[in-house]
Order: structure tokens, then C-alpha cells, then sequence
């Protein structure tokens, strides 16, 4: 099975009309975050959702910002000079600031991201930085039962990967601040991809942070796919040809993250919709384990 193909906002020029695309295409989530497209992205796909009401999941992030939304943060005082500085913060004030406003221009939050967390880490230790986690999930698990939003999870790019925590941790910092078992940390975000590749090979292993994530209930999302559109870069005809013939080098990347074990969502930037059915077409027979060990060994190999 593979991963559901949903939209990710965060390098899309027209994120209206992506959003609009993607929702006739049945898409099961959209992701966005206060800082794309310049801290508009919020707002425009808020608006398409008001025009487009239905069952797809809406997740938003906490964590990064603007200049001109630091600005009104620190006019209502959620926020200190020094994390305007950073552009980044996990102070409880803040990511209730961050939230309501999500829920305002949304109309809804259905999975709550910290926004690479890892960050906050800068300048202090993972002892530190594990305590903030804590007092941001409290946060979050008190916004849960405000139904404020659905539930919360991390979206980190390198967190995992160097070693600032790892899933059994989150999920221990979630108990602790649910105060039982009955958390609330429900997503994973995470690179994957046949660049970052370490994910898709750990979990063919039958381990990894996603096989983590999934056992512990956790619902698991796979963001650049395509590595930014560097992927394309190396994606040759033999390349192509091994992962499956007659592909476009876009649809066959997407197929190979798609197809990593334990990954339920794969996030693509994509607005056009001749290039979204032909991903959605080749999503619809994943590789099997074997086929995607190939792929990855020749690319170990090559």
C-alpha cells in the first residue's frame, strides 16, 4: 500500500489554486504553515477551504513566522525580542497566539505541527530542549481539550536524523504532559525521499522513526518527496526505468517515497493537475519491499 498523496503548501506559488486542484482531486490532507508564501498561505487556503467544506484534514505548523507577523506578535506581547530575532519559537504563549490564528484563517485545525522544533535547540541542550517540548505538548493537550484542534505532532527536517530526539522520546514527553497514556500526539512529519533516503531503508528494515511513529499510533508524513525539485536533477532514464517504466522522473520519485514502509501521507508541491493524476495513477501499485530495496541499493551502490 501506498503512502496517500496529499498537498503541501510549502513551495507553491498559487496556493489557491493548488488548493482548489488538489480538492477535486480528492486529496485527503493539506499542509501549510504562518510562513509560506510569505505568510500568506494560511489565509488564501482558508478562503478555499470556506468555499470548499468537506472531510480533508487541514494541518498547520507552530514554530516559524514572518517579520510582519513577529511585529504584531510582539505588539500583543506573545512573543520576546529574543525569539523575533531567531524567527522561531515554542514559547506556550506564542503557539497559542500561532494556533488561534491558524483556527481563525483556516476554520479549522485538524493536526497541529511543531515546526522543526530542533531549532529551539540552538544554544542549549537536549535536556533543555526536551523540557520545552514538554511545556509545548501541555500546551497543545489543553488546546486538544478546547477542541481547539484535533491533536498535535512534529514536523522536523533534521531533528531525527542528528539525534536531538527520537520518537520513543516525543512519545514519552506526550504522556508526560497528558499526565496518562491518553495523549494527544497523533502526526510525524519527516523527510523522505530517494536524497534523504535513510527513513525508506531503516523501515524496510522493519525499524526507524516511522515503523516508531506508526507502532505508537501516530499517523506518519513524508515531506520533499522530490528534495525540492533537486531529485529531478538525478533522475535518469535508468533510474526512472528501474523504479517503473514509462514514468515521468516526477511520478517516479513520488512512487518510490510513496512506497517506503509505514508512511501514510506523501506531501507534493504540486498545482498542476495533469502532473497530480499521473503521481495519484502510479501511486495506485506501490512497489513492493523488494522493488523498493533495489531502487535503494542501486542508488547505495551508484
Amino acid at each position: 500500500m501506498t503512502a496517500a498523496l496529499a498537498l503541501g503548501t510549502y513551495r507553491v506559488r498559487d496556493v489557491a489554486a493548488a488548493a482548489r486542484m488538489a480538492l477535486s482531486a480528492g486529496t485527503p490532507w493539506i499542509d501549510t504553515a504562518p510562513n509560506y508564501a510569505e505568510g500568506t498561505a494560511q489565509v488564501r487556503l482558508g478562503q478555499v477551504l470556506h468555499e470548499h467544506p468537506g472531510n480533508t484534514g487541514v494541518a498547520a505548523k507552530a514554530g516559524f513566522f514572518t517579520r510582519a507577523q513577529a511585529r504584531t506578535a510582539l505588539a500583543l506581547d506573545v512573543l520576546t525580542e529574543e525569539d523575533a530575532a531567531t524567527g522561531h519559537s515554542l514559547a506556550p504563549r506564542f503557539i497559542c497566539h500561532q494556533v488561534e490564528e491558524a483556527v481563525a484563517q483556516l476554520g479549522r485545525v485538524d493536526m497541529l505541527f511543531l515546526h522543526n522544533p530542533e531549532r529551539a535547540m540552538q544554544g542549549v541542550d537536549r535536556a533543555v530542549l526536551h523540557w520545552r517540548l514538554r511545556e509545548a505538548f501541555s500546551v497543545l493537550e489543553g488546546l486538544v481539550q478546547l477542541r481547539r484542534i484535533g491533536g498535535y505532532g512534529v514536523a522536523t527536517w533534521s531533528g531525527l536524523r542528528e539525534g536531538v530526539f527520537t520518537v520513543p522520546e516525543l512519545v514519552a514527553l506526550a504522556r508526560e504532559a497528558a499526565g496518562s497514556e491518553g495523549h494527544h500526539l497523533t502526526g510525524l512529519q519527516m523527510p523522505v525521499s530517494l536524497i534523504m533516503d535513510a527513513p525508506i531503508t531503516q523501515a524496510l528494515n522493519g525499524g526507524g522513526p516511522l515503523v516508531q511513529a506508526q507502532d505508537a499510533g501516530m499517523i506518519t508524513f513524508g515531506s520533499a518527496p522530490l528534495h525540492g525539485g533537486e531529485l529531478l536533477d538525478g533522475m535518469v532514464p535508468e533510474l526512472v526505468d528501474l523504479i517503473r517504466p514509462g514514468l515521468t522522473p516526477g511520478a517516479a520519485g513520488l512512487l518510490a517515497a510513496a512506497s517506503c514502509p509505514a508512511l501514510d501521507v506523501v506531501l507534493t508541491s504540486s498545482s498542476r493537475r495533469d502532473r497530480w493524476d499521473n503521481a495519484a495513477k502510479a501511486l495506485a501499485e506501490p512497489l513492493t519491499r523488494e522493488h523498493l530495496r533495489r531502487v535503494t541499493d542501486e542508488l547505495a551502490t551508484g
